[in-house]
């Protein structure tokens, strides 16, 4: 029990820092959307609520198990946290997929193709937004039927677990469906957004080419802004790719593993929320060189 509480209060720290993070991702770039109205601003307020609503549905669920509330937590509870968290990750890969294509859209030349698909206006991003909420909510909904308070089940071999909800058995074909629809997204999505970051590093590469022709002898010494935004696109994506790869081989080895420690659980639980943590710090870093190199050009 004292391990329990004691990865609870770790826990309740890390995720702390991650909503504050979060917040003020979203409050700042909020404030920037009411005056410049663009479209990056308002794909990081996106991913800082997306980011948030995985934060507190990981911290209703600490505070019930680590803190003893399990006992009063029915299977609605527990079919709304579970449901909102596998919403949550979904729009997490979506939303990050979007604003790397965004960025990339953004600082291409005006007369090429990708270019001349920058949106408008930030407005004609919301159908978008929509659909993404509907197309995550639609592939999790299984998670809204066969989910249950295993505390409230007599099985002990389900009270030996290192969590307070239970994923019923499913049908083979409703299982399937919903393993295939989610690694087709996942995948689908994750390979947008690495040819998006390679287009993004190699525009910024060109410029960065071109910039050193018209630089002084002084401030040839001097980092390019969109050198910097080429380094931050890549940490962006790779820590993206590290926690989620992290999240999907952790999660295997638990699944297939007969026993599993607390350790192994409190391991996968921390990397499934550090992309979470991490990414409102890396945008906010980002985010800012890429605005040096674009008023630079």
């Amino acid at each position: 029990m004292t391990l329990h509480i004691v990865k609870g209060i770790i826990f309740v720290i890390l995720i702390g820092h991650g909503i504050v993070g979060n917040i003020f991702v979203l409050v700042n770039y909020m404030g920037l959307f009411r005056i410049t109205v663009k479209s990056i601003h308002l794909i990081l307020i996106h991913l800082a609520f997306t980011n948030m609503i995985t934060l507190l549905t990981k911290l209703m669920q600490l505070i019930i198990f680590s803190f003893g509330f399990r006992d009063l937590i029915d299977d609605i509870v527990c079919k709304m946290v579970l449901y909102l968290s596998r919403v949550a990750r979904g729009l997490s890969i979506c939303t990050t997929s979007l604003l790397t294509v965004v960025q990339a859209i953004t600082i291409s030349p005006r007369a090429s193709k990708w270019g001349r698909l920058q949106p408008r206006s930030a407005w004609h991003l919301l159908p978008l937004l929509v659909f993404l909420w509907i197309l995550n909510s639609l592939i999790s909904m299984n998670l809204a039927f066969y989910s249950k308070n295993m505390y409230r089940m007599n099985t002990s071999q389900f009270i030996s677990s290192f969590n307070y909800c239970f994923l019923q058995q499913q049908t083979g074909i409703i299982k399937w469906i919903f393993i295939v629809l989610m690694v087709l997204r996942d995948a689908l999505f994750q390979g947008v957004m690495g040819w998006a970051s390679g287009y993004l590093v190699f525009l910024l590469h060109k410029h960065h080419q071109s910039v050193l022709y018209l630089q002084t002898s002084k401030l040839l010494y001097r980092t390019p802004p969109e050198l910097k935004a080429a380094k931050s696109v890549l940490f962006l994506m790779l820590c993206f790719l590290f926690f989620y790869w992290a999240d999907c081989f952790m999660t295997l080895y638990v699944t297939f593993t007969l026993e599993t420690n607390f350790l192994e659980v409190s391991v996968l639980e921390l990397v499934d929320l550090g992309y979470a943590i991490l990414s409102p710090f890396v945008l906010i870093h980002r985010d800012g060189h890429l605005g040096e190199c674009c008023r630079a050009q």
